[in-house]
């Protein structure tokens, strides 16, 4: 089984706008031959992200053992990069709810360097998973508790202008 970093972070109802459940460095082997990160390891910072969230609405239940096989997988990602980080650095991620329903959910996770600025983002669908039956679920009742209420709270956040974009070219004029 792969060994994964693990954010724990208790439930306890307070539920900041946005989210900080992360905070990193940048890892040697995460970066490239241009010496900086790999854009792969964005995706695994984020990841970090994701397991983060899912680990603090399924609290105290913070281990695949303790959920009996009610989990999540990703179905979709859509990544962004707007900033270098090295070897080193320190990273956080924000992390808010879009959006989310009976089983499935909407993350939109925002990568930031030491000084507050966006280095890439992640937007990433999440489907509730049975792991004994190998089969798409709903959300535990607990999980579809905290995700109304995180998505109350986050109705408040401005839109991400990332959010919701598809690769594209732009039309040039001659």
């Amino acid at each position: 089984m792969l060994v994964t970093e693990t954010f724990l972070h208790d439930w306890t109802g307070q539920i900041a706008v946005p989210l900080m459940l992360v905070e990193n460095h940048v890892k040697p082997d995460w970066v490239d031959e241009y010496g900086h990160l790999n854009m792969a390891h964005y995706l695994t910072i984020c990841d970090q992200a994701n397991w983060a969230f899912w680990n603090w609405i399924n609290a105290p239940d913070q281990t695949i053992e303790a959920r009996g096989g009610a989990e999540y997988v990703i179905v979709e990602n859509h990544v962004t990069y707007g900033g270098e980080l090295a070897e080193g650095d320190a990273v956080t991620v924000e992390t808010r709810l879009l959006a989310h329903d009976d089983k499935r959910a909407i993350l939109f996770h925002r990568v930031l360097d030491a000084s507050g600025a966006q280095s890439a983002t992640n937007e990433v669908k999440l489907l509730a998973f049975d792991l004994t039956t190998r089969r798409a679920s709903k959300w535990s009742p607990r999980v579809a508790d905290r995700l109304h209420d995180i998505a109350k709270a986050h109705a408040s956040l401005p839109p991400a202008p990332e959010a919701g974009r598809a690769i594209t070219l732009r039309s040039q004029r001659a």
